[in-house]
């Protein structure tokens, strides 16, 4: 009989590895790494065992590029595909990422069809509509990590022009992961009180604008590869609220049934994440403002799923 939760990770890149670095710190369960790349994910996981010896971390890891080593999964998150260069766009990844997505999506449903999935490869909302399409999965079983990393951006610049703690402040980022995200100011608070009430609205179009572009001025200065420390800490949120039944309310990209208008499409909503996957989708009111940029985000994810979806 399974006792222990086993978390895979298809992808052992930058992201991958920081997750598995940090579910070994909150030992969440023992993680598994699969990558083509011959050896780095088996090399990734020897050293992490002994990161985990020095941490006093009882995690165990093992690698591989076989996806018979995700069998049986709890969770599987799927950071496979190539990375932005300087100059590009998330959408710049749409044809290469969905033929990686092909084999993940099959891999999943073959060995882990039970598991909970939290995709992170870009064009973020394409490729989790994709790998649920592929995979078979419950709509409510596939989410895309976006919005979680998308509102800590934003909470993030908003304590530094406050000169308060990211922890005082409570925002949301909706719409697709990419340049018409839709950072939600109507519902973002210091502690409580409405943003305005600190930060001009001038100043507030700016750092709205810096979370827009966050992905691309991480990409800009690192010159080589993307941001990962943050992306990994934002998965890891969602897969901690799956596996301990926590019921957070964060900012996913999910499967909308006509939510907020949308249907049949994957977009970044508000969803609580518990033992069952999306448990909910809540219905925000937004500003008509609000939801003139939302429909524009959705109507650019489209365009991209009309190119991919005949692939399926």
């Amino acid at each position: 009989m399974k006792q222990k939760i086993k978390i895979a990770l298809i992808g052992a890149g930058n992201i991958g590895g920081t997750i598995a670095l940090l579910a070994g710190v909150k030992e969440l369960g023992d993680v598994v790494l699969v990558d083509v790349a011959e050896g780095l994910a088996k090399g990734k996981a020897l050293d992490l065992s002994h990161a985990a010896a020095a941490l006093g971390s009882s995690t165990a890891y093992a690698g591989s590029t076989d996806y018979s080593a995700i069998q049986d999964a709890d969770v599987c998150i799927v950071t496979a595909g190539v990375a932005r260069r300087p100059g590009m766009s998330r959408d710049d990844l749409l044809s290469t990422n969905a033929e990686i997505m092909r084999s993940v999506a099959q891999g999943i449903k073959h060995y882990a069809p039970a598991s909970f999935v939290i995709v992170v490869s870009n064009p973020l909302d394409i490729m989790a509509a994709f790998c649920q399409r592929l995979s078979g999965l419950p709509p409510e079983k596939v989410i895309g990590m976006a919005g979680v990393l998308d509102s800590a951006r934003y909470r993030s610049f908003l304590a530094d022009e406050c000169g308060v703690s990211p922890s005082s402040i409570q925002a949301l980022v909706l719409g697709g992961h990419g340049d018409e995200m839709l950072p939600l100011r109507s519902c973002t608070t210091i502690n409580g009180a409405p943003v305005s009430l600190f930060i001009a609205d001038a100043r507030l179009d700016a750092i709205e604008t810096r979370v827009r572009n966050a992905g691309a001025e991480v990409v800009a200065l690192l010159r080589s590869g993307s941001a990962y420390y943050s992306p990994a800490a934002s998965a890891l949120e969602m897969a901690e609220s799956y596996l301990k039944d926590s019921k957070k309310l964060l900012a996913c990209s999910a499967f909308l049934r006509g939510e907020y208008g949308v249907h049949n499409l994957y977009a970044g909503v508000p969803v609580i994440i518990g033992n069952a996957g999306v448990e909910r989708i809540v219905e925000l009111k937004l500003t008509s403002e609000e939801q003139a940029a939302f429909s524009q985000s959705i109507r650019h994810i489209k365009e991209l799923w009309e190119k991919v979806s005949l692939a399926c």
